[in-house]
This record gives C-alpha cells, sequence and structure tokens, in this order.
C-alpha cells in the first residue's frame, strides 16, 4: 500500500513565498497572528526591525517579544541574558525585549567609540613625542664645517701648525747634526779672525772697507 504526499494548500504556498521574500516584507497590516508566528521567526534582525518600524497602528510584540529575547541571547550571551533577567525580577519590573536589544547594543557602540577615542588620543599623543624629540634634535646649533685635518675648529688649526714648527726646530737644534754644522761654523769664524791675512774694519755706514 503506497501513500500518497498531501500536495501543500494554496494558504502554505503564500506563507512559503512570503518567507522566501521576507527581505521585501513591510507593513504587515492586519495579518493574522497565526501566520505571522509561521512567518516572522525566519527573520533576521534587520528584516524583523523593518516590519515592525513599517507596520503602523498596531503592536507586534506578542509575536516579536520572543524573537527578540533570542536574539539578545545569541548576540550578547547567556552571562549578559541572565544578568538582565535577574535586575528585572530584583526590580519588579518588564522591559520588551526589543528595547533591550536596542539598549545594550547602544551601549556597546559607545563602548567601542571611546575605546577607538581612547586609542586615537595615544596615537596622537605618541606622534606628538616623536615630533617634539624632532625638532628638539633639529634645534641644535650644528658644528662649523670647517674643521682641520685633525679633527678641531678651523680656527685652531694655525695655532698648531705655529705649535708643530717650533717643537721641530727645536728637535733639529738639539739634533747631533746640528751641533756638528754649528762646531763647524764656529771654527770657520775663529780662523778667519785669527787669519793675517784678511781682517774687516767697520766704518760708519754706508762706506764699508776691506784691506788685504
Amino acid at each position: 500500500m503506497s501513500f500518497q504526499r498531501k500536495p501543500p494548500s494554496l494558504l502554505d504556498l503564500c506563507i512559503r513565498t512570503t518567507i522566501d521574500n521576507l527581505r521585501y516584507l513591510g507593513d504587515v497590516g492586519e495579518t493574522d497572528i497565526y501566520l505571522l508566528k509561521d512567518i516572522l521567526p525566519h527573520c533576521t534582525v534587520d528584516q524583523l526591525t523593518h516590519i515592525e518600524d513599517s507596520t503602523k497602528g498596531r503592536d507586534l510584540s506578542s509575536v516579536t517579544d520572543n524573537l527578540w529575547k533570542r536574539f539578545y541571547q545569541q548576540q550578547f550571551g547567556v552571562e549578559s541574558f541572565n544578568v538582565v533577567i535577574k535586575r528585572m525580577k530584583e526590580k519588579g519590573v518588564k522591559f520588551k525585549w526589543r528595547q533591550l536589544y536596542d539598549a545594550k547594543m547602544k551601549e556597546r557602540e559607545k563602548a567601542q567609540k571611546e575605546s577607538v577615542d581612547r586609542l586615537k588620543k595615544l596615537y596622537a599623543a605618541e606622534e606628538s613625542k616623536k615630533q617634539s624629540r624632532q625638532i628638539k634634535i633639529c634645534s641644535k646649533i650644528p658644528p662649523s664645517s670647517k674643521r682641520s685635518f685633525f679633527g678641531g675648529s678651523g680656527s685652531s688649526f694655525p695655532n698648531l701648525k705655529g705649535n708643530l714648527m717650533k717643537k721641530a726646530k727645536l728637535e733639529s737644534i738639539k739634533s747631533p747634526e746640528a751641533r756638528i754644522q754649528a762646531d763647524m761654523r764656529k771654527r770657520d769664524l775663529q780662523r778667519q779672525i785669527s787669519s793675517p791675512h784678511m781682517y774687516v774694519l767697520s766704518l760708519p755706514l754706508p762706506h764699508l772697507c776691506v784691506v788685504h
């Protein structure tokens, strides 16, 4: 014995078609609640928000409140979900879950914005420190470009050269070769003075007489 599958009713086809095209659904008007209970659970957060906002003069919370409750738990976690329920019981109040969802979303966005602002300020402060250090380094007066071969400023080079010349002259005077030459010049001078064949007579300038 074979069983034939019952063909879908026209209503079922309409519900399926509506579910497949939820992105186009807006004001549901006076659509029966039992139909909305079959259709709206397939909505995303944005789609459900659009349908509720588009439906004027009708409160859909009898259908949508449990949907928003599910969205809250999925988006913000079980811990936050349980805290909200506990606080409402302690204070003896009850809010619609869409209100709680919207409030929590705004709180999260605010916290994220503040976190981003803090990061921006920290980044700006760090950049300011870098710029300040660069300005301090560049503001120092650079040393004179005229530097000697030995690393000093150009103005010290003549003094250094003079000192080196003096030192070299003293060393040359004290050297054995210099002493020998000095002795030779001294002996030549003595021989010229003691020689009977030649002498020098000094007269007032500009006359100079040499006698043999």
